[in-house]
C-alpha cells in the first residue's frame, strides 16, 4: 500500500533545521497521525509522505515557502513596556500570549529597552528550511 491522499497515516519524524538544530521529534512518543491532504501539516510535509510505503525511511528537505513562509514585517510590533501589566516577566525570547478580538496568539520578545518591547508575531521557524528524517508507521 501506498500513501496517497484521503488516507489515515502515522508517522515517525525528527525535525532539524539546515544548521543540524532539532526543533521537534516524535522519538519518545506516540506517531504522529493525520490524513494526508487535510491540510493538518504543513505541505511540504504532506507531499512529502505521498508515495511512501508502510516501513519506508526517508529524508526531506522542505524550503521555507512550503513550510511556514517568510517572516511578514507587519506581524513585528513595538508595544511601550507601559501597555504591558506588571506582573508579567519579560526577557528576551521569551514567549506571551496576547489577545487580538477573540484571537489569541503568540508572540515572541526580540528586543527590549527601558521604555519598549519589540514583539515578533510570525511563526518560530517562519524563514527555515526544514529537513524532516520519516518513518510511515501505518496507513489505514
Amino acid at each position: 500500500m501506498i500513501a496517497q491522499n484521503g488516507n489515515n497515516i502515522a508517522v515517525h519524524y525528527k525535525g532539524t533545521l539546515t544548521d543540524g538544530t532539532l526543533f521537534d521529534s516524535s522519538e519518545g512518543r506516540e506517531p504522529l497521525e493525520f490524513q494526508l491532504g487535510s491540510g493538518m501539516v504543513i505541505p511540504g510535509f504532506n507531499d512529502g509522505i505521498l508515495g511512501m510505503k508502510i516501513g519506508e525511511k526517508k529524508q526531506i528537505l522542505i524550503p521555507c515557502l512550503e513550510a511556514y513562509g517568510p517572516s511578514n514585517p507587519e506581524y513585528i510590533i513595538n508595544v511601550n513596556r507601559l501597555e504591558i501589566p506588571a506582573d508579567i516577566e519579560l526577557e528576551l525570547g521569551a514567549t506571551l500570549n496576547m489577545h487580538q478580538g477573540d484571537q489569541e496568539f503568540q508572540v515572541i520578545i526580540k528586543e527590549l529597552s527601558a521604555t519598549n518591547v519589540k514583539l515578533d508575531g510570525n511563526h518560530p521557524l517562519a524563514d527555515q528550511d526544514l529537513i524532516f528524517d520519516l518513518e510511515l508507521i501505518s496507513i489505514n
